[in-house]
């Protein structure tokens, strides 16, 4: 590794040592090509990329803008704009989140959309989701829960041993979680207990001399691969039940209202469930031959982790105070889905705490909490402070809130569905396996710049009318749009999982894409694969 931090301390004269706490927990995000040092076969590379971004994005937008496609105007200056900036994001001459910015006005100046219609989204409950996330997160950092989160997880018997171990048993865990705890809270949940984790193993690397005293932390292999299989097991995850994520909900109404066909909680697990395991396979297998970790085994991990849960002593009434406010948020982001187990989703108590009980609002709650609840009464000194929470990742919430609007004027431009009859057309799809691969694929292509519950809400009426018309049922290539909404693993745009741990800053933009293209291709294979045996052995429809 060739990396150097500013946050670096002198260990010698000759070698700076690099502080890997202050590297990993200090939320230093979107560094840009100035504030990194890179060897000279990196910076090359960098800037050429970069240098292509600065002329290829305005190129392609106004080339594709002056097209002869014979698409409605607001259409073709949206799929232009929208061109742009996924150059932009790839190349990224500029900031990501500056990138989405861009994007935004240029749709406003080309008059695609009024303005108060373009930023509404900003407003969304996905946003203060965020914010609400990021400032419990920032106190799980700031009072040191984050470590001892890390400490028990690695204490696990067997787990500390292996690098690949640890990324796996906190995939298993992610997946668990956002079965029944939305994609987007399970990632914010734990993103600080993987970066406590990674800032253990970082150390040990550099303690032992794997890596060099001056290395950068945030360019590790192992860091980008515990944290895309944090943001990837969670959608891996949230495809097992149907509350499990929001496109589940949109795909099965939609299907049940165009088909008839009600699908109960048993019957969507048990569809969903074969894929969920083998895409966690293939996910983990893929992980770990394009981000292979810089090192399996790493010897005296156990009485490392030991020493420092000594040193650690009790928990002070800040790290109590955070527990709480934690605590809470979970417990009213999951008793939704508990009223959906016991009651039933048509139940008056779940449609109740659903609607009452908005994901954004709990966020805003939990987090309320870490300034009210004191940790010196006499000196009115509360969890924590609004220094504090001004320090969380806005750009990443920027980034994520130009998708939001991206997403929107897809569907309200009529661009999404355009894109969808003109597939198909040209395509020729006629029966339906070439229909369900279809529905997946473009799912899956929607999703990358959009959000996933846009992309189920855009593709499955396309789908399903497409199905009527030719006289084909429409259950199978629905559900499979469903799915693969979900699956926007390429951008950090995609899902808002993929943006919180790309907010981390230990997710490099080309390694993102490259994992993400790779497990895309494989997750259609499997869903189209998959769901048409499932459906048969379930007996949906039967």
């Amino acid at each position: 590794m060739s990396g150097n931090l500013t946050a670096s301390t002198a260990a010698s004269p000759a070698a700076p040592r690099t502080d890997v706490r202050a590297a990993l927990l200090g939320g230093k995000t979107f560094k840009s090509l100035s504030e990194q040092k890179l060897s000279p076969r990196e910076e090359k590379f960098e800037r050429a990329r970069q240098t292509l971004g600065f002329f290829l994005a305005p190129a392609v937008s106004i080339i594709f803008a002056f097209l002869p496609t014979g698409m409605e105007q607001t259409q073709q200056l949206l799929a232009a704009v929208l061109l742009g900036v996924i150059i932009l994001w790839i190349c990224e001459p500029v900031p990501i989140p500056v990138g989405g910015l861009i994007g935004v006005a240029a749709i406003v100046l080309l008059g695609v959309a009024p303005a108060s219609d373009v930023l509404r989204p900003f407003g969304s409950t996905t946003i203060f989701t965020f914010i609400g996330a990021f400032i419990l997160a920032a106190a799980m950092l700031k009072h040191g829960i984050a470590q001892r989160l890390a400490f028990a997880v690695l204490s696990i018997p067997g787990v500390a041993k292996s690098t690949y171990r640890v990324i796996v048993a906190f995939g298993l865990i992610t997946c668990i979680l956002s079965a029944f705890v939305s994609n987007t809270a399970t990632v914010a949940m734990l993103m600080p207990t993987a970066l406590g984790i990674l800032a253990v193993i970082a150390k040990l690397m550099q303690d032992r001399g794997v890596v060099k005293a001056d290395f950068d932390p945030l360019r590790l292999r192992v860091g980008a691969a515990l944290m895309l299989m944090l943001a990837y097991g969670a959608s891996v995850g949230g495809l097992l039940t149907p509350v499990g994520s929001p496109p589940n909900l949109i795909g099965r109404g939609l299907i049940e209202e165009a088909t008839g066909i009600q699908i109960s909680f048993v019957q969507w697990t048990a569809t969903v469930a074969p894929i969920c395991a083998a895409m966690f396979v293939v996910l983990a297998l893929t992980m770990f031959l394009l981000n292979k970790p810089e090192i399996r085994r790493i010897e005296g991990v156990d009485e490392f982790i030991r020493e420092q849960k000594a040193q650690q002593g009790k928990m002070s009434r800040a790290e109590v105070n955070t527990l709480i406010a934690f605590g809470l948020t979970v417990t009213l982001w999951l008793l939704p889905a508990f009223a959906s187990l016991i009651a039933g989703p048509d139940s008056e108590m779940y449609t109740l705490l659903d609607d009452r009980l908005d994901e954004g609002i709990v966020a805003v709650i939990g987090a309320s909490l870490l300034f009210i609840l004191p940790t010196n009464w006499k000196e009115r000194r509360a969890t924590l402070t609004w220094g504090d929470a001004a320090k969380i990742d806005w750009g990443t919430i920027i980034l994520f809130g130009t998708g939001i609007i991206f997403g929107a004027l897809l569907s309200s431009t009529g661009l999404a569905e355009t894109i969808g009859n003109a597939a198909a057309a040209n395509l020729g799809v006629t029966n339906i396996v070439a229909i369900t691969a279809f529905s997946a694929i473009l799912a899956i292509l929607i999703s990358e710049t959009t959000s996933n519950t846009a992309s189920a809400a855009v593709v499955v009426p396309i789908v399903i009318p497409l199905c009527v018309a030719m006289g084909v049922d429409p259950l199978v290539p629905a559900l499979a749009a469903t799915f693969a909404a979900s699956f926007g693993f390429m951008l950090p745009v995609s899902t808002p999982q993929n943006a919180i741990v790309y907010g981390s800053g230990t997710v490099p933009i080309t390694r993102m894409v490259r994992t993400g293209f790779a497990f895309d291709i494989l997750g259609a294979i499997l869903i189209i694969s998959i769901v048409p045996v499932m459906v048969g052995v379930v007996g949906l429809g039967g």
